[in-house]
């Protein structure tokens, strides 16, 4: 089932950038509520050291995810390229290859962690307090990982085969059941971190079995099996190979959030002990609101350039551009007030210690304060990815993460200790923008240092004139009073 072109190309930009942005953004919020569940549910009912241990056991999450990723990318990647050349028996055998190396290295993965587990949990930055929450909690979710990625690999292949809604389908049930999971084990059961961990391994199991359940049209269509004898024989180099190439860019973007959640970590843990850990967790999730409508609209960008540049049709690439970067910023603002007025109700779904409460939000207002900026580079990936430009948008992918902020925040940490951490943010931020300005500028074929000139030359002038204009003013002024004297005196 291939897309109706005609998408692109009857009505507004601004009504087709909706039409793809709406979809984007409650697809990503419903992930992100996944997530974000066992952090809400643990901090009401068991407390903040709770949420810490979370925060610990988040880049063995996101390691976990970040493998899955780059098979389910790699392999969406080739079954559209096999069905594009009606291949079906290299379709056959890449999804073959796909659900047996997804096996193999979830399972092989999760049990080095597991083996390995006390050591990796103290060198995430657990201290001796979160340590005995992470262990429970990662010794379970473990078992998930496998559930959650093979989830991802099938809703990826199915996507790629004309089934554009399963994501969010399989997302949804997850979350959902996941919710109530928790409830049960954690509010009413009182299982703890452990009862968390459980709820999210059987919504992750739920969600494989729905997914598996809707995969079966295809598997009788191409008349797969997943026998051992069939797998072991669909064994091809040159697939897996593929497979890891197309997908190594998005499971490095992937990772970049897990190494940089362990460096920062570390560098909290001894800075700022546990208390830092915590708030730095419920601001990196409280902040992924405005993230998830950053990229949603971002994302919902790239197939309109993307269409509109195949085209050659410069004037609507043009517009696409300046459509989404207005879009995107008049969106950011407008949830950066809310979060910004809102912290401290917001946050306080997750704390109840009051004094904790307030040092979190005044880092959770430090942290986002320069967010919205932010909204311009994703622009700027996206943008460049949708052209073609793999080399620059993976660049930029990795800039803001892994150029920019590890090295500011180990700098300022170490020198003006939490407090260096949270301001790297929007420093991080900052420099981000300015550098995806650049690029910007150079997309929209206007010359950024004629650009930057220009745009002083203005402001010289603006001085000049409004310098000029208090001179005059205050010349009759003075003129007005001097003769206002004059015929004070007159008349006395």
């Amino acid at each position: 089932m291939g897309m109706d072109s005609r998408i692109f190309t009857n009505g507004k930009i601004s009504k087709i950038l909706l039409k793809f942005a709406i979809p984007a953004v409650i697809s990503l919020l419903v992930l992100e509520l996944y997530n974000m569940v066992d952090t809400l549910f643990v901090g009401i009912y068991i407390g903040p050291d709770a949420i810490g241990a979370l925060t610990i056991a988040f880049p063995i999450q996101r390691l976990l995810i970040a493998v899955g990723m780059l098979i389910a990318i790699g392999t969406s990647s080739l079954v559209s390229r096999n069905l594009g050349e009606n291949n079906l028996k290299a379709l056959k055998n890449t999804i073959l290859n796909a659900f047996l190396i997804t096996g193999l290295s979830l399972t092989t993965l999760s049990l080095l962690i597991y083996i390995f587990k006390n050591k990796i949990i103290y060198f995430l930055g657990a201290s001796s307090t979160i340590f005995p929450y992470a262990d429970n909690y990662i010794s379970v979710i473990l078992i998930g990982g496998i559930f959650q990625c093979l989830t991802v690999v099938l809703c990826y292949i199915m996507t790629a085969l004309g089934n554009t809604k399963i994501t969010l389908y399989a997302n949804s049930l997850g979350a959902i059941i996941n919710i109530f999971i928790n409830y049960l084990l954690v509010a009413i059961l009182g299982f703890g971190v452990i009862g968390a961990a459980i709820a999210t391994v059987i919504s992750q199991a739920i969600g494989f079995a729905f997914t598996l359940y809707k995969f079966k049209p295809i598997k009788k269509s191409f008349n797969l099996s997943f026998s051992l004898k069939s797998m072991k024989l669909s064994i091809n180099k040159g697939i897996l190979i593929s497979i890891f190439i197309i997908g190594f860019s998005s499971f490095i973007i992937e990772i970049s959030d897990a190494i940089v959640a362990v460096i920062l970590n570390n560098l909290l843990a001894y800075n700022g002990g546990d208390e830092a850990i915590i708030i730095i967790g419920i601001v990196t999730k409280v902040s992924m609101f405005m993230f998830i409508t950053i990229i949603g609209i971002s994302s919902a960008m790239q197939p309109i350039v993307a269409f509109s540049f195949g085209a050659s049709d410069k004037l609507k690439v043009r517009e696409a551009l300046i459509t989404s970067i207005k879009a995107v910023s008049l969106s950011s603002v407008a949830l950066w007030l809310i979060l910004m007025i809102f912290s401290k109700q917001i946050i306080g779904f997750f704390l109840k210690d009051l004094t904790l409460l307030n040092d979190t939000v005044l880092a959770f207002r430090i942290c986002i304060s320069l967010l919205p900026s932010v909204s311009i580079y994703y622009i700027c990936i996206y943008y460049y990815q949708a052209i073609g430009k793999a080399k620059l948008s993976f660049i930029l992918s990795l800039y803001r993460q892994l150029i920019v902020f590890i090295p500011l925040a180990t700098i300022l940490t170490i020198k003006f200790g939490v407090m260096g951490a949270l301001i790297s943010y929007p420093i991080a931020d900052f420099i981000s923008c300015l550098t995806s300005i650049y690029f910007i500028l150079k997309a929209l074929n206007l010359n950024p240092l004629k650009y930057t000139l220009n745009l002083m030359n203005l402001f010289n002038k603006y001085r000049i004139n409004n310098i000029t204009f208090s001179k005059i003013e205050s010349s009759e002024n003075k003129e007005l009073v001097s003769n206002k004297y004059i015929k004070d005196t007159a008349y006395t």
